[in-house]
């Protein structure tokens, strides 16, 4: 199981990941930097998500979760000492208990409704030690804020 279970994601000002399950995230500015963070690591993500890449995400090993699937199964057959979890909500609540960080880009969008970051009912409360900021576009205002999960 790796030691770093990360949540990475890019979210709206009001905590959205996409207007919907199957929305292809053209507004999201961080990809360069979310490319170098999880290149040579494993990234786990839904199938859903899965379904709106444009292209594969080459030098990562991809991992496809479904409804009935166990995360600590899942976490167990992972050999490196860091994985990502990168989408959806659903996704990123089912592992939530395993989240070592959260690696957050906040973009400056309000969508009012569509896919939550933790898109459940019933999230548990993680308590967060902020590490530090990344700068992605300083002159648009966008940051990757890097925290450590507490209380897992």
């Amino acid at each position: 199981m790796p030691k770093d279970v990360i949540l990475i994601a890019a979210v709206t000002v009001d905590g959205f990941i996409a207007r919907h399950n199957l929305e292809i995230t053209s507004w999201s500015k961080d990809l360069p930097l979310f490319k170098k963070q999880t290149m040579n690591h494993p990234v786990i993500m839904g199938s859903n998500t899965f379904k709106t890449l444009t292209s594969l995400l080459g030098g990562r090993d991809i991992v496809v979760v479904h409804k009935d699937d166990k995360p600590q199964e899942i976490l167990n057959n992972i050999k490196n000492k860091q994985c990502f979890i990168i989408g959806g909500g659903k996704t990123y609540y089912k592992f939530a208990s395993f989240l070592t960080h959260l690696y957050i880009t906040p973009h400056p969008y309000v969508f009012g409704e569509g896919v939550r970051l933790f898109d459940v009912s019933g999230m548990c409360e993680l308590k967060l030690k902020f590490l530090q900021l990344i700068e992605v576009d300083n002159k648009n205002g966008i940051f990757q804020y890097q925290y450590q999960v507490l209380n897992n």
